[in-house]
């Protein structure tokens, strides 16, 4: 049939949902209002890329990544979804800039920028979950997503949030993510947790 070429992929539809399902996490209203997460461009990207980050880790633990270490320790997977997954927020990025009116000569060093953010922040927040330091998780956020020390308790609070998120993630059945199906917690249930 003609138009078949022109269907979805199943791996097209699961990362269309992943990708889905964490961009309208990250735009939880909870979390500007009650984290105190700024509601600015920045703050945007860097909800989208903790909530990336931990799917993408819940990927690599059980061999859902890749084999280039985009997420992790390289699991190799038939499906390679944090790569799809990874290239869907590239995809993203680049289009939100071209939306935005950023030319076409610098959207590539836009693009650079963001690649250097992803990763720095995968470094700081993947090597916190196994520190000493119970704190080394919040004090990551901290310096990403709260810039201004003004920012009261949300770092300790997104922090509970995420670790929250990791456990939601780790009692999820592997098919469903591999069918692009994840659930996220709430984020007003741990908003007003005491730190």
């Amino acid at each position: 049939m003609i138009l078949a070429k022109f269907r979805r992929s199943p791996q097209a539809r699961t990362i269309a949902g992943l990708y889905g399902a964490i961009v309208a996490q990250a735009r939880q209203a909870s979390f500007y209002t009650d984290y105190g997460v700024p509601d600015t461009p920045e703050g945007r990207f860097d909800l989208i890329v903790l909530h990336l980050i931990l799917v993408l880790e819940r990927l690599d633990r059980t061999g859902g990544g890749n084999d280039n270490g985009i997420t992790g320790t390289g699991h190799a997977s038939s499906y390679g979804l944090g790569q799809a997954l990874f290239d869907a927020f590239c995809s993203d990025l680049d289009a939100n800039l071209r939306e935005m009116g950023v030319g076409d000569l610098a959207v590539p060093k836009r693009m650079r920028a963001f690649g250097e953010a992803f990763y720095g922040r995968r470094q700081a927040y993947l090597a916190s979950f196994s520190a000493t330091d119970e704190r080394a998780f919040e004090k990551a956020l901290a310096r990403n997503i709260f810039p201004d020390a003004g920012a009261g308790h949300g770092a300790a609070r997104l922090a509970r949030y995420a670790r929250a998120v990791r456990r939601s993630l780790d009692a999820q059945q592997e098919g469903a993510l591999s069918r692009g199906e994840v659930a996220f917690p709430a984020p007003e249930a741990f908003a007003h947790a005491q730190a």
